[in-house]
């Protein structure tokens, strides 16, 4: 009589190890899963409260006169959500212009727990309200004594809008504020 071989197979404490370390690494998975919605909750809030901060400051600058020197808060209703805004006012050592720091976080949280904080200006320095800032490129100088591109030097009234020269739409297109390189005169030697 012929004795069967013993069955081959896993052992129960090979199982059981096994099953440790499968649930030891869906812990891991399941936790940075949970830790992802917790940062992206915390992102979105966080650019909520950005959005809310700066249409406090918008508002103010929209405003006829500069605010007041001192702090004050409020509620508003945005995305769904009750926030609480902090705005304190403070006057720079520049006469014309004020300085406004917001903060925000949700209506249900305590004074401590901003999500953001966003600084703005308001001043004259900055531009009467409704108008937008004009910006002119005066030219840059080189040491030789010509602009950027090789020309001489006029001390900025160079037919360049906003010079004062010739104002923008005779014809004169302005120069381009970008260097480009000179050609090197060696390299034609060669």
């Amino acid at each position: 009589m012929r004795r069967d071989a013993p069955a081959r197979g896993f052992t129960l404490i090979e199982v059981l190890a096994a099953l440790v370390i499968v649930a030891l690494g869906m812990l891991g998975v399941i936790q940075a899963v949970t830790q992802t919605a917790r940062n992206g909750t915390y992102l979105r809030e966080k650019t909520l409260a950005h959005w809310v901060a700066m249409n406090v400051i918008t508002e103010q600058r929209l405003q006829p006169s500069p605010p007041n020197a001192a702090e004050s808060s409020d509620e508003v209703e945005f995305a769904g959500q009750r926030w609480r805004w902090t705005l304190a006012v403070t006057q720079t050592s520049v006469e014309s212009m004020r300085r406004m720091d917001v903060s925000v976080r949700p209506a249900d949280k305590p004074e401590g727990d901003a999500l953001a904080t966003v600084t703005g200006f308001y001043g004259t320095a900055i531009g009467p309200v409704g108008t937008a800032a004009a910006l002119v490129w005066t030219g840059g100088q080189d040491t030789d004594g010509s602009d950027d591109e090789g020309e001489p030097n006029d001390g900025g009234n160079s037919g360049r809008p906003g010079s004062g020269a010739n104002p923008p739409g005779n014809g004169d297109a302005p120069k381009s504020p970008i260097k480009r390189p000179r050609p090197d005169p060696d390299e034609n030697d060669e």
